[in-house]
């Protein structure tokens, strides 16, 4: 299961990327106001950490939503929505005690919900908490955005170079460029990572790159 292997790989780098701050590190502005390192941390263990519930509710008959259209516009990224989505981030930082406990919380959740992933069948079918029927493998690829993503984030957050994985990079590059992906980035000359922060907003495109590569346009709150 390659997309659980992206997740594990990814979710490791994050954690052990963010080891060892101090305080004032933790208390950084990002590039997603308001969180700061912290809060920013608390959104990823508190989008992770929906997963459990989900394994433990009974599955849908099939799939109706794939990962692509799970970031449709709508209200799912309304300002309400987003507002309480941020609130969550920063009460989970708050509540965590301490950057410490935070990070070990991510840790914890993070293995737990991959060793939970690996136990179910191929094909499971899970409900998210907009409604959305998908398999599992696609709401974890929603799961590698979040980590991956944000930790682009936390990494020019604190002044480091991007740690994206590979596998995390081909996983969400597949989900923007439908099609011969490297082709089409060899021709604009950008690698996955850069291409990753460009599509979503985290760097600008050059003249002519995005028409050239015609990414997807999703709604990622």
């Amino acid at each position: 299961m390659t997309v659980l292997a992206a997740f594990r790989a990814e979710a490791a780098r994050l954690a052990s990327s963010l080891g060892g701050l101090a305080d004032a590190q933790w208390a950084r502005p990002t590039g997603c106001p308001p969180w700061n390192v912290a809060g920013l941390l608390g959104h990823v263990v508190t989008v992770i950490a929906w997963v459990p519930g989900m394994l433990a509710a009974p599955a849908p008959v099939a799939a109706s939503v794939s990962a692509v259209d799970y970031y449709r516009a709508g209200e799912r990224f309304s300002p309400p929505v987003n507002a309480a989505r941020v609130a969550l981030g920063l009460s989970r930082a708050s509540g965590a005690g301490s950057a410490t406990a935070l990070l070990a919380e991510f840790d914890r959740t993070w293995r737990s919900v991959a060793d939970l992933c690996a136990a179910e069948a191929p094909g499971r079918v899970v409900l998210t908490r907009h409604g959305d029927a998908m398999t599992l493998t696609d709401f974890l690829v929603t799961r590698i955005v979040e980590v991956g993503i944000h930790g682009l984030d936390l990494a020019a957050a604190l002044d480091r170079p991007p740690w994206l994985t590979p596998a995390t990079a081909e996983v969400l590059t597949d989900l923007l460029l439908d099609e011969d992906a490297d082709a089409r980035l060899a021709e604009v000359g950008l690698d996955r990572t850069t291409f990753l922060r460009k599509a979503t907003g985290r760097l600008s495109f050059g003249p002519g790159e995005r028409e050239r590569l015609a990414p997807r346009s999703l709604a990622l709150g």
